[in-house]
C-alpha cells in the first residue's frame, strides 16, 4: 500500500479503539433537526463538502506497531447514507435513535454513518455516528460550523483537510516540553564582552539558583498534580455503577431559552456552565433518593460522586502541534468535578459546583488526564484495562458541554432548527449526560444504560425542575 494510501494514527486517537468494549462503544453520536431537507440535497452536500475531510475516506486497521488509517479500496457513499421512511412522532424517533446507539458500526468500513429520517415530527432528523478515533465533540461541532453558514444563500467558504500523520512532530514537541519543565538553567544574559550574568562578580548565581528553584517547583507541581489525581477516592457503590447490560436508551429535552441560565447565573455570581452543572447534579440527586431504598447507602451524606467532564485543551498546546481550526482530533482531557447529591437546596449546590470548577479550572488535571488516557494503545494490553479502571472508578457519569453558534445555521440551504449530541461513556460508566447551546437555546440529553437508569426522560424532567427551583 502506498504511502498516500496510509497514515499512522496519533496515540490520543487510537487509544479510542483500545478503550472501546463490548458493552460500551466509543461512539459520537449527533443529531439535527433541519427544516425541509431532502435525501438529494443531502447527498450533494456530503459528497462535495463532508468528504472534504479526507479522513473519512479512511478506515482505522491494527497493523504493526499500531493502529493505521487505510484508504477504504471500495469506498461508496452509499454505505454510509441511509434515508428512513416513514412519519416518527417523538417517542418513536427516540425509540428509533436509540436502537441506532445499540447498533455497531461494521469495522471493515470508514466508521460512520448519517441516517435522514425526512419524516420526522417537527422537521427532518439528520442521525451521524461517527467513532471517537476520527474527532472529539467539539472538532465534529467545528465542522458543522463550518458547513453550515448563517445564511441558506451562502456556501461555506473554506472547508476540508488532507489526512497527515506526522507523529514525529508530537515526539519533538514532547521532548521540548520535559526539556522545558526540568531545565535547571535559564538562557545565559551575555553583556558586550561576552560574559555571562552568573559569572559577573558578586552576582553569586542568583539567576541560576532561581532557575533551578522554578523547575523544582514545575516538577513538584507535576507529582503534585498527578498524585491527587490518583488518590481522589472512587465512587460509592450506587446504582449508577451496576455491572452494564450493553443496552442503552437516549433522550433528550425540549429547548429552553438560554437567557433563563443566563439570568441565573448574573443574579449569583456564577458561570453559565457551573448552572448547567447544577441542574444535571441535580437530577443525579433525584435519582439517588429514588433508588436509595434497593441499596447498602445509609444516605446521601455518605455518598461520593463525581461527573468526568471534558475540558479542551487546544489552547494549552505547544504551538508545534496546536491543530488548525478545522482538523479532526481528540484534544480533550477530564477533570473529576465532585457532585455535591448531599446538598439540600439549589443554591448550595450551585456554589459547591462553582468552588469545584474554579479549584479544578487552575489544575493541570486536563492536560495530565489527556496524555494518560493517549498512552492506553501504548501500554501491554495487560495494564490497559488496570489504567483505564483507575481512572474510570472515580466517576459515574460523563456531563459533556459543547457550545453551539449563536445564530441560527443552515445545511444545504435548509434551517437547523436544534442539535444534540451524545457521548460514549468509558470503562464501567453507564450515564452519559450532554449539554448543547445553539441559537439561544438549550437542550439537555441523556444515554444511559439500562441496568443503571431504565427510565432517562424522568432523568431529564429533574435536569429542568432544577431551574424552576432557583
Amino acid at each position: 500500500m502506498s504511502q498516500t494510501e496510509s497514515h499512522l494514527l496519533l496515540p490520543v486517537d487510537s487509544a479510542w479503539l483500545a478503550l472501546e468494549r463490548p458493552d460500551n462503544p466509543m461512539t459520537i453520536t449527533v443529531m439535527l433537526r433541519v427544516e425541509d431537507l431532502t435525501a438529494a440535497r443531502f447527498r450533494e452536500f456530503v459528497r462535495i463538502y463532508w468528504m472534504a475531510w479526507e479522513r473519512f475516506s479512511y478506515m482505522p486497521v491494527r497493523r504493526a506497531p499500531g493502529w493505521w488509517w487505510e484508504k477504504d479500496p471500495v469506498f461508496s457513499l452509499n454505505h454510509h447514507l441511509e434515508v428512513v421512511p416513514g412519519h416518527f412522532d417523538e417517542s418513536a424517533l427516540q425509540s428509533w435513535v436509540s436502537a441506532r446507539l445499540n447498533q455497531p458500526l461494521p469495522d471493515y468500513r470508514p466508521l460512520w454513518k448519517f441516517w435522514l429520517v425526512p419524516g420526522a415530527e417537527g422537521g427532518a432528523a439528520l442521525l451521524l455516528r461517527v467513532h471517537h478515533c476520527y474527532a472529539d465533540g467539539l472538532s465534529l461541532m467545528g465542522i458543522f460550523e463550518r458547513l453550515c453558514p448563517p445564511s441558506p444563500q451562502q456556501a461555506p467558504a473554506v472547508y476540508g483537510t488532507a489526512e497527515r500523520g506526522d507523529l514525529g512532530q508530537w515526539k519533538r514537541a514532547a521532548s521540548a516540553w520535559l526539556s522545558e519543565l526540568t531545565a535547571a538553567d535559564e538562557p545565559r544574559e551575555s553583556g558586550s564582552d561576552g560574559i555571562s550574568v552568573e559569572e559577573i562578580p558578586g552576582n553569586g548565581g542568583t539567576a541560576s539558583r532561581n532557575a533551578i528553584e522554578r523547575a523544582a517547583l514545575k516538577s513538584m507541581k507535576l507529582v503534585n498534580e498527578l498524585s491527587q489525581m490518583m488518590v481522589e477516592p472512587e465512587d460509592t457503590p450506587t446504582s449508577l455503577k451496576r455491572a452494564l447490560l450493553g443496552r442503552r436508551q437516549c433522550r433528550w429535552s425540549p429547548p429552553v431559552e438560554l437567557e433563563r441560565f443566563r439570568r441565573i447565573a448574573n443574579a449569583t455570581g456564577v458561570k453559565i456552565n457551573d448552572v448547567l452543572l447544577s441542574c444535571v447534579a441535580s437530577a443525579v440527586r433525584a435519582h439517588l433518593l429514588g433508588d436509595l431504598r434497593e441499596s447498602d447507602l445509609p444516605s446521601l451524606e455518605d455518598a461520593v460522586l463525581h461527573a468526568a467532564v471534558p475540558v479542551d485543551i487546544r489552547s494549552r498546546l505547544p504551538e508545534e502541534i496546536k491543530p488548525d481550526a478545522d482538523a479532526l482530533g481528540n484534544y480533550f482531557g477530564s477533570v473529576f468535578v465532585p457532585l455535591p447529591v448531599d446538598g439540600e437546596s439549589a443554591l448550595e449546590r450551585l456554589f459547591r459546583i462553582k468552588h469545584e470548577t474554579r479549584r479544578l479550572k487552575k489544575s493541570w488535571q486536563p492536560g495530565l488526564s489527556w496524555a494518560l488516557t493517549g498512552s492506553a494503545s501504548l501500554i501491554p494490553e495487560a495494564w490497559r484495562q488496570p489504567l483505564a479502571d483507575l481512572f474510570y472508578r472515580k466517576a459515574s457519569a460523563v456531563v459533556s458541554n459543547v457550545p453551539g453558534t449563536r445564530d441560527a445555521r443552515y445545511l444545504a440551504g435548509c434551517r437547523i432548527t436544534e442539535q444534540m449530541f451524545w457521548v460514549p461513556q468509558a470503562g464501567d460508566i453507564g450515564l452519559g449526560v450532554s449539554v448543547v447551546s445553539y441559537a439561544g437555546q438549550v437542550q439537555f440529553g441523556v444515554v444511559a444504560d439500562e441496568a443503571v437508569m431504565p427510565r432517562p426522560e424522568t432523568f431529564l424532567n429533574d435536569c429542568l425542575n432544577e431551574l424552576d427551583a432557583f
